[in-house]
């Protein structure tokens, strides 16, 4: 740094000589000027260098203790969940560094305290949150558990790294199948709920009486007047049956009458099976003592009587109109039962003119 500054002093001399045209004997005094100034300039600078005492620099400083630390694996460690006997499976590395104290401090297991210390953090963690949800409450541990903490007895700092957390796939697997059964339950309470609403709303409103039926009715169907006026029996009949009730008076006219529907309940089987009313006529036609009460009821229906002569003819009929349908077997049915001794003597149908082609 003198040689430095000297140099730069000389020049500058130089110059300004040069530009002042000085005398010869003044560059002689210049140089001896600038030579004191050196001297001058370094013992300055050495005595600043020197300021620090020489006895301390003669040894290199000594590095920083490095810091110690120690870490620990804990694996398969049961946190509890917020759900009774549903635990998580933690897994963590356990990483701790000593606290300085006095001497006379008692001896300590620091990995001990760390793992207990990571453990309890992680359990105030994991007790509020869904057994479910162990994906989301990792992450939480990861930064919960990633900051250096001292332990209850300030004796280590502890945290964790590599945390692992998960459910037991028997677990997960109840747990999926206890909530599947939850929403069918909850989808069963609200068809349940929606049907009982639909049941009140039929009986309590559309059903309470057969004005209100009809109204409804044309509410749906408002373009269809004269339809409404041919459904108001049906409607009136839908309405006393919902509110077990018989017809008003106003609209029996307008009931149509089923089958037996004006016989009591004796009568009614009488019709339909005369062999199993007590004391049954032995007059009884021999077709109505069959095994069909369904078919006795459409004949019965169709008024033929024991002796009606075209009872044969409808019979042959109804055996070819269920050929014509495939109804191969109830057509057999119908002609072993009304004519035993074969197709051959059932009377014939009469023939029909055509009229023109």
């Amino acid at each position: 740094m003198t040689v430095f500054i000297t140099i730069i002093l000389g020049l500058m001399l130089v110059i300004f000589g040069l530009w002042a045209a000085w005398p010869v004997w003044v560059w002689p005094t210049s140089v001896a000027l600038l030579g004191i100034v050196s001297v001058v300039i370094n013992r300055m600078l050495t005595d600043e260098s020197e300021a620090f005492p020489r006895e301390l620099t003669l040894d290199p400083d000594l590095p920083a203790p490095l810091v110690q630390r120690q870490e620990q694996r804990v694996t398969r460690v049961a946190l509890p969940s917020a759900v009774a006997d549903y635990d998580f499976s933690f897994s963590a590395t356990v990483r701790w560094i000593l606290v300085q104290t006095d001497h006379d401090a008692p001896l300590i297991n620091p990995g001990g305290l760390a793992v207990n210390a990571v453990l309890e953090r992680a359990r105030v963690v994991t007790a509020d949150q869904p057994p479910t949800h162990s994906a989301f409450v990792q992450h939480q541990l990861d930064a919960a558990l990633g900051i250096m903490r001292r332990d209850p007895t300030e004796r280590v700092l502890a945290m964790a790294q590599d945390v692992s957390l998960v459910l037991p796939e028997s677990d997960r697997e109840r747990l999926t199948r206890l909530s599947d059964v939850r929403k069918d339950e909850d989808l069963w309470e609200h068809e349940r709920n929606y049907e009982r609403s639909k049941r009140t709303y039929l009986a309590d409103d559309v059903l309470k009486d057969t004005g209100s039926a009809v109204v409804w009715w044309l509410s749906k169907n408002d373009d269809q007047v004269e339809g409404a006026v041919d459904r108001i029996g049906l409607l009136a009949s839908l309405s006393a049956a919902a509110n077990n009730d018989t017809v008003a008076p106003t609209f029996q006219h307008l009931v149509t009458t089923p089958p037996f529907a004006s016989m009591d309940p004796q009568e009614a089987r009488e019709a339909n099976d005369p062999r199993d009313a007590e004391g049954a006529d032995q007059s009884e036609p021999s077709w109505a003592c069959g095994p069909d009460p369904s078919l006795d009821a459409l004949l019965a229906w169709f008024e033929f009587g024991a002796d009606d002569v075209d009872l044969a003819l409808f019979a042959e009929r109804l055996a070819q109109l269920a050929q014509i349908h495939g109804k191969t077997t109830a057509a057999d049915k119908i002609r072993s039962r009304f004519d035993p001794l074969g197709s051959d003597n059932a009377p014939e149908e009469p023939e029909q003119e055509h009229a023109g082609p």
